[in-house]
């Protein structure tokens, strides 16, 4: 038996749930049983238990059964790395694509008995029977997923919107039945005459087809948009998991061949050539490199390394060949412990109980309640049976608000829509219910609130030497070299002084620097040793320029040539234009900002007065950001986390609101709830009151969607409901809601992009 078993245990896959409070429940039965404590998580459909040594998981997939759902162990990981990237997505997909042709049938049946309905010129003769023939489908069929949860709901003792919809639509579809088989509704010539009239109905003459299809209809395409845009929440370990190295030169038997990268084992000796990515976690056996680490830890000056020096999977070797003696593989890596933070992170996230189920949760046994009294009062009055079941089925028919399934989708359309265009991806659902109130912003520093690249930021020339002759040289040199320090010294040299010189020779002196011959003078750029080696010292006036820029954290390269120093060079992080811009209008919303970052203290304040941020946490270890996270969450703040690296993912899944910029890794956007595909911070303060209208258009949306239906609930009570005027409730909230939600397309960016 497959069985995937997680250091805190056991893991299943939960099929079936249709809104938070379905993974409540799960949860509250599994920590039922004995030794067991479980918590499920609706977005990412799994559980996560952990059980006593030697506990039969098949126990808890029969005890998640019992409540409706299934459940499934999920395939090993060897077993997943087998398949094809592809063999492992179909299962999900096939329950969209039975939602969409639910969805599509359903509007093809519907739209008819809609239309005979509302417009008596097409009610020909016996028109109520072609109603019943193309809504029974759709009542039955098309709102079977409604019904089934409404069933898994009652069983639990328990009303959601689930709930509201069965009952709603089950009440008219039997009605109708009834009106049509023992009433009049079925005779030849019966019309619903267009009247808006509140006047007492015949109950046995009328049918109420049209409310039933056409709800489905209208919540089909409300789920059905949902669900597409939930599919995304398990992408984040995907993309984790696919940035490894694919393949490998591994050396076995004194001969180079090329493996699978999953094949490698502890004490494989691999190859690792210029560009490419490390495939695990290993230690340096020979050669000297350096290693761009900003994927794993986000900082963005490269790492030194040379012969027994540590170096992790996935990250980026910059400079020369290197032999590397595997330690570490599979599950083992840093990527497989980042991954597994990433999914903890996810699971343990607390889903906000959707709005619509909370409503429902009261208005159910209310309405319910409504429809019991109503009948005894007609009894007890005197009225004939049929006229009291009149009036409670017609209670019943009316308090399922159509509009209360697209109350939520709708706005989430427009409202992702919107954001699309100002380059702001919202993910789904869960992203603006969850949002509540942030009131605190943790910015990551590298990559977020500066550019993540290295930039020449100065240049200071002995007194004697010009300015721009130091970087012409120190850039001809430079260029030769795939250092990302020299590169970003070339960018800057040919940005200021135009083409530059190639230099006649070149050598990399590891671990120093690098000397060329340019233009007949033999200069020398890199470290300060490099160049005492050669007796060259630099002025009081550059070495205190130096000792400063180092003091502020940058990193300092020395230029010589012909025997003298010339002067220095600063390369650091550039800080984001629009950063401090973006700070502003965050505290203007009533947003803390605090930056988080990996640097040491003195970079972080530096960056942090820049920008006008008062509360840094620095020196922090790329899988400590988590627990900042969950720190600030712990003093009561509800957090939103900018972040772009692989480092910043799991802090990402565990904030409140994840917004990852368009500029960062792959990961840390799957692993986010928002993407700013600009790159630019002041699109997170556009995400943020993106999410907050939003999300105050759902909460009018569902305050319409149950106004018109409650008005209308004392009329059905007093038997004066007819077809027309429910049908109309019906249309009149569902176009209000489209109304209101089409509003949010007039929302401008503050950074005047839009």
């Amino acid at each position: 038996m497959s069985m995937h078993v997680a250091e805190s245990g056991i893991e299943l896959e939960i099929g079936g749930m249709t809104c938070a409070s379905c993974a409540n429940r799960i949860e509250r039965k599994l920590n039922k049983l004995d030794g067991v404590s479980a918590s499920v998580n609706y977005a990412t459909e799994k559980a996560k238990v952990t059980a006593p040594e030697g506990y039969d998981p098949q126990l808890l997939v029969a005890e998640v059964e019992k409540s409706g759902y299934t459940a499934a162990l999920p395939t090993p990981p060897s077993a997943r790395g087998a398949q094809s990237d592809g063999a492992e997505e179909p299962a999900p997909d096939l329950e969209l694509i039975a939602l969409r042709q639910r969805l599509i049938g359903s509007i093809v049946l519907s739209v008819p008995v809609i239309a005979m309905a509302m417009i008596p010129a097409l009610q020909f003769t016996y028109w109520q029977w072609l109603s019943l023939a193309l809504a029974a489908p759709v009542i039955i069929w098309g709102a079977w997923p409604f019904h089934k949860a409404a069933w898994a709901n009652l069983k639990q003792g328990a009303a959601t919107m689930d709930t509201l919809i069965s009952m709603g639509t089950s009440a008219a579809f039997l009605w109708s039945l009834y009106a049509l088989f023992l009433g009049t509704a079925g005779m030849p010539g019966m019309t619903h005459p267009f009247e808006l009239t509140i006047s007492p109905s015949d109950g046995a003459a009328t049918i109420y087809l049209e409310v039933g299809a056409g709800v489905t209809m209208f919540l089909l395409a409300g789920r059905y948009v949902e669900k597409r845009s939930k599919r995304q929440a398990g992408a984040a370990l995907r993309a984790l998991l696919e940035m490894g190295a694919k393949e490998v030169s591994v050396l076995r038997g004194g001969q180079e061949r090329t493996i699978p990268a999953r094949d490698l084992v502890v004490g494989d000796e691999f190859i690792v050539r210029p560009g490419e990515k490390i495939a695990t976690d290993g230690v340096i056996t020979s050669g000297t490199s350096a290693v761009d680490v900003s994927m794993l830890t986000g900082e963005s000056v490269p790492a030194e390394v040379a012969e027994g020096d540590a170096v992790t999977g996935a990250t980026v070797n910059a400079g020369g060949r290197l032999l590397v003696r595997a330690t570490r593989v599979g599950g083992d890596t840093q990527l497989a412990q980042m991954a597994k933070l990433v999914e903890e992170a996810q699971t343990g996230k607390a889903e906000v109980q959707r709005l619509a189920d909370r409503i429902s949760g009261i208005f159910v046994p209310i309405v319910l309640v409504i429809a019991v009294v109503t009948l005894t009062v007609w009894l007890l009055l005197g009225f004939p049976v049929t006229a009291g079941f009149t009036a409670a089925v017609a209670v019943l028919v009316i308090a399922c608000p159509c509009a209360l399934g697209l109350a939520t989708p709708t706005a989430l359309l427009v409202g992702t829509g919107r954001g699309a265009q100002m380059g702001v991806l919202i993910k789904g659902p869960e992203v603006l219910e969850s949002t509540r109130t942030v009131d605190t912003v943790v910015l990551d520093k590298t990559g977020t609130v500066t550019t993540g690249k290295m930039t020449l930021v100065d240049v200071v020339a002995d007194p004697g030497t010009d300015r721009a002759e130091v970087l012409r040289m120190a850039g001809a040199v430079e260029d030769s070299s795939e250092h990302p320090i020299a590169q970003a010294i070339a960018t800057g040299a040919t940005q200021e002084t135009g083409v530059l010189p190639a230099p006649s020779t070149f050598e990399n002196v590891p671990g120093q620097g690098v000397h060329g011959t340019v233009e007949g003078r033999s200069v020398l750029v890199g470290r300060e040793t490099l160049l005492a080696d050669a007796q060259m010292v630099l002025s009081p006036e550059v070495a205190a320029a130096k000792a400063e820029a180092e003091g502020q954290g940058r990193t300092v390269v020395t230029v010589g040539w012909d025997g003298a120093a010339r002067g220095i060079l600063v390369v650091a992080d550039a800080v984001r234009p629009t950063s401090a811009e973006a700070v502003a209008q965050m505290v203007e919303l009533g947003l803390t900002p605090v930056l988080l970052t990996g640097d040491n203290e003195t970079v972080a304040r530096q960056i942090a007065a820049e920008v006008g941020i008062d509360e840094v946490i620095a020196e922090v270890l790329p899988a400590q950001k988590v627990d900042v996270v969950t720190r600030l969450q712990a003093e009561g703040r509800v957090v939103a986390m900018v972040g772009d690296g692989v480092n910043d993912a799991p802090a990402l899944a565990q904030a409140d609101l994840g917004l990852a910029m368009g500029t960062g890794t792959d990961v840390a956007i799957e692993a986010s709830d928002i993407t700013l595909v600009r790159g630019d911070l002041r699109s997170a303060v556009d995400a943020i009151r993106l999410s907050r209208r939003t999300l105050s258009t759902i909460k009018v949306n569902l305050f319409w969607a149950f106004a018109y239906n409650v008005a209308a609930i004392p009329i059905a009570a007093l038997g004066m409901l007819n077809p027309m005027l429910a049908g109309a409730a019906m249309a009149f909230s569902s176009v209000f809601v489209v109304g209101n939600s089409l509003r949010l397309r007039s929302f401008r960016s503050v950074a005047g992009k839009s």
